[in-house]
């Protein structure tokens, strides 16, 4: 049994910790864009380089923006053949980061992006950690698990509020459809209603009743 759970932590210590390692393909002209829905208060890192195939001598180089879910401008570089970006989230929901090729370029071949994209735990400076509280081999490793529980836990809130406002809306919006139902059912009767009278009123009027 001890062993199981040992295997469980190491594995769920391997897949929070990993990066993720993205390629874009930039088109000629246009915007290519990677988002990732995050909680607040977690630490994003990331480190983009342009790959291109061009083999004339001329360099391609980028231009990156990185926005919050309300449009905050979090970072913004020009003419760039390399960069990194770092924050930490105020807002919860979906970060968006933009690359576009610089207007003076001249690339005759494929330009590509290699991004690193690290949040929470992953991005985490374990060895800056490891020197100042002097952690070594299994402490260091342990505390890395113990950091990657918390931010497992963390996501599971977040989704457990993200659940209940969810809930909220669906509620509501089914509480705006029965109303919308009642008010039709309503109207529908009172004209049936207003039909018969005016009928029974001229039928009067005629003595044919």
């Amino acid at each position: 049994m001890g062993r199981v759970i040992v295997a469980w932590a190491v594995i769920a210590l391997l897949w929070v910790s990993m990066g993720e390692a993205i390629w874009l393909n930039l088109p000629e002209s246009g915007t290519k864009c990677v988002s990732e829905e995050i909680h607040n208060n977690v630490v994003v890192l990331a480190d983009f380089v342009v790959v291109s195939d061009d083999v004339s001598g001329h360099d391609p180089t980028i231009s990156c923006k990185v926005t919050s879910p309300y449009g905050n401008n979090l970072h913004h570089s020009d003419n760039v053949k390399h960069g990194q970006f770092a924050f930490t989230t105020q807002e919860a929901g979906n970060y968006l980061a933009c690359f576009w090729l610089s207007g003076n370029n001249h690339s005759s071949g494929p330009v590509s992006i290699s991004l690193d994209w690290r949040t929470g735990i992953a991005a985490k400076d374990w060895d800056s950690v490891a020197k100042k509280e002097k952690l070594e081999g299994i402490e260091l490793e342990l505390r890395k698990l113990e950091g990657a529980v918390e931010a497992i836990h963390e996501n599971l809130i977040y989704l457990k509020s993200r659940e209940a406002d969810m809930r909220t809306v669906s509620e509501t919006t089914n509480e705006r459809v029965a109303w919308y139902s009642i008010m039709s059912l309503g109207v529908c009767i009172a004209v049936s209603a207003l039909q018969l009278w005016y009928l029974k009123s001229f039928f009067q009027k005629k003595k044919l009743i």
